[in-house]
């Protein structure tokens, strides 16, 4: 990102969220970027997502600038480069934790037979082989969190973009949440992770503040 600046018109006034941001995450990096609500760390999510798109400056994604891709492009990107994980899970509640991981599988085209083997892989990655046929209804939150991630790694995403991933967990529940994330980033995923909390903050390898739009490095 290089000097990405974000407004919001808000009536007769303009609201400035993000006030020329210049940021870089490295392929491999556990990333946290720690904040207060209304600071303009969600709407930092949202663009690095391809969510959003800035007013001003730019976004290279995998050398990529992302102001020149067109509506395909991008709805590619987000189905296929990031793997997003929601405080809220964000699970299909009729559907068993193998068909809520196989779900990003059907719209990339992968075959029947395929993707229910990767499915049945990535719920074992997790430590939820034995949950396969439930629904989320049967599953505990660090359980749902859990098939939210293994949803996620689907398609073997360039980035993992967590929003609170641990907001709507117990401490106990989270830390087992956060343990997954690193064992993943030992693996060599690259995992960007949104939070107001401290303590879950410092469990990444590298820390960024965001306040009032404006980011610092390490501040903690």
């Amino acid at each position: 990102m290089k000097g990405i600046v974000k407004s919001y018109q808000m009536g007769d006034e303009v609201q400035v969220v993000l006030k020329g941001i210049d940021f870089c995450v490295r392929r491999g990096e556990f990333l946290s970027i720690l904040g207060p609500s209304g600071s303009g760390k969600s709407t930092m999510m949202n663009i690095i997502g391809c969510l959003d798109t800035p007013n001003e400056g730019e976004f290279f994604l995998s050398g990529r600038r992302i102001a020149d891709l067109d509506d395909k492009e991008l709805a590619r990107i987000r189905s296929r480069e990031i793997g997003f994980v929601f405080q809220q899970f964000q699970l299909l509640p009729r559907l068993t934790a193998l068909h809520n991981v196989e779900l990003p599988l059907i719209y990339s085209g992968m075959k029947p037979a395929k993707r229910h083997k990767r499915a049945l892989m990535l719920l074992e990655k997790v430590g939820l082989a034995d949950k396969t046929i439930n629904r989320p209804n049967q599953l505990s939150g660090g359980q749902q969190q859990r098939v939210a991630i293994a949803r996620a790694l689907a398609n073997n995403p360039t980035i993992l973009l967590a929003d609170e991933p641990t907001g709507a967990l117990d401490q106990t529940t989270g830390r087992q949440v956060i343990e997954l994330f690193k064992e993943l980033h030992a693996e060599g995923h690259t995992i960007i992770m949104i939070t107001h909390n401290e303590q879950i903050a410092k469990e990444a390898s590298r820390i960024v503040h965001i306040l009032d739009g404006n980011l610092s490095e390490g501040i903690v």
